[in-house]
């Protein structure tokens, strides 16, 4: 097994365990065993902990390589994914500064325009101070049954008062910023073009650059991504 496929190995082995640990997509969604909240906080801290954020941009501005998610947080793939081959790609490549990703919002398996937006803008929200990634991966951590209706109010402030660090006056002001809907137009406009229908999706490319569709052999082992960026920085 080369060095790359080892760090993705323990990392999907770590993850696993806890997401058995949270009882994974049950269907209210939140952790309420405090241990096993404890240890998905303390998961995602060290996930991302000390890589920059900028809004929906998790990496160093200036990592040569882009890859864009687009994503429908109550997307189950989406979850698969990104407790998955998200993981070990974010240590090998996003932590080093040789990557940064771009999350994308396309509604997919969402029932509810409303609830999209909402759902998505409270993400957005914990982007205004750094945050979103944290949120986004609480998110999946904890997501819920699909069409079980469990993105309540309730559920979206009990993900950001789990965000370390995350000011719940400020982010509770941020979430009715009218920007977002825009973002959000934006992002499907740009899915569209691609020729997206489905969530995971991807492009990918040099930063700056044109950005092409990555075909990923598989959401749970990185061997796919690993390919494609190496290739990237090559160029």
């Amino acid at each position: 097994m080369t060095q790359l496929g080892i760090v993705g190995a323990i990392v999907v082995a770590a993850i696993v365990a806890i997401v058995i640990a949270t009882g994974g997509g049950a269907k209210k969604g939140l952790v309420t065993n405090k241990k096993a909240a404890n240890q998905t906080v303390a998961a995602v801290s060290s996930l991302l902990n000390g890589i920059p954020q900028s809004g929906n941009v998790l990496g160093r501005p200036d990592a040569p390589v882009t890859l864009q998610f687009f994503s429908d947080l109550e997307c189950p793939v989406c979850k698969e994914f990104t407790l998955g081959a998200l993981s070990p790609l974010i240590q090998t490549w996003v932590r080093p500064g040789k990557l940064k990703i771009e999350d994308r919002a396309l509604e997919t398996a969402t029932r509810e325009p409303e609830t999209f937006k909402t759902q998505q803008a409270a993400a957005l929200a914990a982007g205004k101070q750094g945050k979103m990634w944290h949120y986004l991966e609480l998110f999946y951590y904890e997501q819920g049954e699909e069409g079980t209706g469990y993105v309540t109010e309730t559920y979206l402030r009990g993900l950001a008062s789990q965000v370390p660090g995350l000011n719940l006056a400020d982010w509770s002001a941020a979430r009715s910023d009218p920007a977002f809907e825009s973002t959000i137009t934006s992002d499907a406009q740009a899915a569209n073009n691609a020729g997206f229908n489905g969530t995971p999706s991807f492009l990918i490319g040099k930063t700056g650059g044109a950005m092409q569709k990555l075909e990923a052999s598989s959401l749970t082992d990185p061997s796919s991504f690993n390919t494609a960026i190496e290739q990237l920085l090559k160029t």
